[in-house]
């Protein structure tokens, strides 16, 4: 949840049990100065709610911000290609966030943005890369990359690929 248009959905018990920093508080931990860390946040390569004049980081939007900073993420040619083995080998969305993301943003390619889909034809195209298509859709919902409306389905036309 890296880009500025996406947002948490909300969980019961959020607030209470996620932790928030300040700009400032992020530069003093990561040894940055708070102008660089600002300038991130107003791009919106961290995620961040701006209250009043100040802003507030939840700690997952700066750990999503890090690793995709890390030198043992994926490479360019590995993001446009399918998931490692054959499509179908893929039994759940993977456990890591970065991992999980990463493969719901690749199947919600082949979808094209604002087109409307019946429901068949979405379950047909992500069973091509997962036997659980309810669990995906669900994913997508949740992570606002998909609405559903009267029935039909639509990627966002406004959701961007983190990358």
């Amino acid at each position: 949840l890296l880009k500025g248009d996406l947002h948490v959905p909300y969980k019961e018990g959020i607030i209470k049990n996620t932790e928030f920093m300040t700009t400032t508080e992020l530069a003093k931990k990561l040894k940055m100065n708070v102008q660089v860390i600002t300038r991130k946040v107003q791009a919106g390569e961290i995620f961040a709610y701006k209250i009043g004049k100040d802003w507030r980081i939840p700690e997952q939007s700066i750990y999503d911000w890090l690793e995709a900073q890390s030198n043992h993420r994926t490479s360019s040619a590995q993001k446009t290609a399918p998931p490692a083995g054959d499509a179908k080998d893929i039994k759940a969305p993977p456990a890591r966030h970065s991992r999980r993301r990463h493969l719901l943003q690749y199947i919600l390619a082949q979808f094209e943005p604002d087109r409307a889909y019946a429901e068949e034809d979405v379950h047909k195209t992500i069973a091509r890369y997962h036997d659980d298509f309810a669990v995906i859709l669900r994913e997508f919902l949740d992570e606002e990359m998909m609405d559903r409306v009267n029935g039909t389905y639509r990627r966002r036309a406004g959701y961007r690929f983190s990358g």
